[in-house]
C-alpha cells in the first residue's frame, strides 16, 4: 500500500481575490462544483493507496474534515502543523510518523488539476519499484509549451518512462524555456514525489540535518485534538522556512522522474484556470453572470450572486469579481496577481488575506454593515452547528431568526426560536447559540457597542476545543 500525504495549508496568492490566506485556492471549486482538494482526496482512493494523511494548518482543519465528508471519502489522519514552515518539514514529519522505514509515501499538493485519474495511477505505480529500491522519485509532465511559472526537469537524452534525474531548473525566462522544450529532454516539475520513510529520512540525515531532531520532537509531542492529529508547537517553530526542494531533493543523487503522460495543471494562476475551463486562442471564458460583447482571448468571473461583470472589447485580460474585490489584469501578467495581494497587505486592506464570509466549524457569518457604533452579520449554523459559550465585553447583539430554529442559552435560560422571532444578549452576558435540527438555522444579528473585533470573545465552553 502506499499512502498518501497532501499538503494543503498554501495561500494560493495568485488566484486573489477568489483565493485568500483565510480560504485559499484549494478549498475553491475552481473547475466545476468539486475543490481541487476534494478532486485530491477522489485521486488517490482505494488500492493501491491507503487511506490518506492530510497536512494542513489549524485554520483548516474542520474544512479538511468537512470536505472529506462531503464527497464520502474514507477518513484519513489530518496532522495540523503548528506555522506554515513549507514543505520540508511537513514531508519529514509524514515520513517520521510512517511507523514502517519501508511503507512508500506519495506527496501530493492539494491544488493541483489531473484529469485522467487512471493515467495517474498508473504512473505511480512504475515508479513505485523505484522508490522501493531507495530513490526519491518525482514527476514530471511532457509540456506543450514554454512555460515560465513552472519548474522544470532535466532528463538524460536517452530517458524512458522511469528515469534518472540530472537537475532541476527553477522557472526559467521565456527564452531559456523555449530553448528547453526545443531540446525535448526537459519535463514540468508537478511537485509530487513518491518515497520510502527511510530513503527520505536518510536523505535529511545527509542533506538538512538540522530538521531531525526539532522535527522528530514534534512528532513525538504529537497530542489528539478531537479527530485531528497536533503537531508539538515549540520545537516546530524554530524550524527553517523551506521547501523540500531547496532543503533535499537538489543536493541528492538517489532522484528518478517518471514520465506522466497525462494532462496536469499545477491551477497556479488565472491564466491556467481560463486554460483549464477550455480556453485556447480567443476564445472567451464566462462565468455565471459575464456577459461578454466583442471581447476576445478573455476570462470574466463573478463569484458574488449580486455582481454582474460585463465585459466590451476585452482582449487578453482576466476579470475576476467577488463580494468585496475586482482583479482586472492582463492574462500574461497571471504570475504578478501576488504582488497585488502584496501591495494591499501593505497598506492594511483586509481583502489582501480576509472575505467579508468567515467559515467556522459550525458554519459562517458574513458582515452585511459596519459601522462605528454597530455591525450587522448574516450567520448561518449548520444542522447540529453550536456556538461556543461566551461573552463580549465591549457589544451587546440582537438576532433575529429568519430560518429555522435556533436554541439561545442566556444565562441560566435556554429556549427555542423560530422564524420571525428575535432576542436580545446583553452586553457581558454569558450566551449560546445552536442549532438542533437537521436543516440549517439563518439568523440576521445586529451588534452594538463600541468595539466589534473577534478578540472580544471570552469562551468558557466549545464543541470544538478552540481557545
Amino acid at each position: 500500500m502506499i499512502t498518501p500525504v497532501i499538503l494543503c495549508g498554501g495561500s494560493g496568492t495568485r488566484l486573489w481575490p477568489v483565493s485568500r490566506r483565510a480560504y485559499p485556492k484549494q478549498f475553491v471549486p475552481l473547475l466545476g462544483d468539486e475543490t481541487p482538494f476534494q478532486a485530491t482526496v477522489r485521486r488517490v482512493a482505494g488500492a493501491p493507496f491507503a487511506p490518506p494523511v492530510i497536512m494542513t494548518a489549524c485554520d483548516f482543519r474542520f474544512v479538511v474534515g468537512e470536505q472529506m465528508a462531503a464527497i464520502g471519502a474514507a477518513p484519513g489522519t489530518i496532522v495540523i502543523e503548528p506555522d506554515a514552515r513549507n514543505t520540508a518539514p511537513s514531508i519529514l514529519a509524514a515520513a517520521l510518523s510512517a511507523g514502517e522505514p519501508d511503507a512508500l509515501l506519495l506527496v501530493l499538493p492539494a491544488d493541483h488539476a489531473i484529469d485522467d485519474a487512471a493515467a495517474f495511477r498508473a504512473s505511480v505505480e512504475r515508479g513505485a519499484k523505484a522508490a522501493r529500491a531507495g530513490r526519491i522519485v518525482t514527476f514530471g509532465i511532457v509540456p506543450d509549451r514554454p512555460e515560465t511559472g513552472y519548474g522544470y526537469l532535466e532528463l538524460p537524452p536517452d530517458a524512458g518512462a522511469v528515469s534518472p534525474l540530472l537537475r532541476f531548473v527553477e522557472k526559467p525566462d521565456a527564452a531559456q524555456a523555449a530553448r528547453m522544450i526545443a531540446g525535448g529532454n526537459w519535463l514540468w516539475n508537478a511537485g509530487i514525489f513518491l518515497f520510502s520513510a527511510r530513503t527520505m529520512v536518510a536523505a535529511f540525515e545527509t542533506h538538512a540535518p538540522e530538521y531531525l531532531a526539532p522535527v522528530r520532537a514534534a512528532v513525538e509531542g504529537a497530542r489528539d485534538d478531537l479527530d485531528f492529529r497536533r503537531l508539538a508547537s515549540a520545537p516546530w517553530r524554530g524550524l527553517p522556512d523551506l521547501s523540500i526542494d531547496y532543503a533535499v531533493l537538489e543536493k541528492a543523487a538517489n532522484l528518478s522522474v517518471v514520465r506522466h503522460e497525462g494532462h496536469w495543471s499545477d491551477l497556479g494562476g488565472w491564466e491556467a484556470v481560463w486554460r483549464e475551463s477550455g480556453g485556447t486562442g480567443d476564445q472567451v471564458i464566462a462565468g455565471p453572470r459575464c456577459t461578454a460583447i466583442d471581447c476576445h482571448a478573455t476570462l470574466l468571473r463573478s463569484e458574488d450572486p449580486a455582481t454582474e461583470v460585463v465585459g466590451i472589447g476585452l482582449s487578453d485580460l482576466m476579470v475576476v469579481a467577488t463580494a468585496d474585490a475586482v482583479l482586472v489584469a492582463d492574462r500574461a501578467r497571471s504570475q504578478d496577481v501576488r504582488l497585488a495581494v502584496a501591495a494591499l497587505k501593505d497598506r492594511g486592506a483586509p481583502q489582501a488575506e480576509a472575505f467579508p464570509r468567515d467559515h467556522r466549524p459550525w458554519g459562517w457569518s458574513e458582515t452585511l454593515a459596519l459601522s462605528e457604533a454597530f455591525q450587522v452579520k448574516r450567520i448561518v449554523v449548520k444542522p447540529g452547528g453550536i456556538l461556543s459559550l461566551q461573552s463580549h465585553r465591549h457589544r451587546a447583539e440582537h438576532w433575529v431568526v429568519v430560518s429555522g430554529t435556533a436554541r439561545v442559552t442566556i444565562g441560566s435560560d435556554v429556549a427555542l426560536f423560530g422564524a420571525n422571532q428575535s432576542v436580545y444578549v446583553p452586553q457581558g452576558a454569558v450566551h449560546r447559540l445552536e442549532n438542533p435540527t437537521d436543516q440549517p438555522m439563518i439568523l440576521i444579528e445586529v451588534q452594538t457597542g463600541s468595539y466589534f473585533g473577534e478578540d472580544d470573545i471570552t469562551r468558557y465552553e466549545d464543541a470544538y476545543a478552540r481557545p
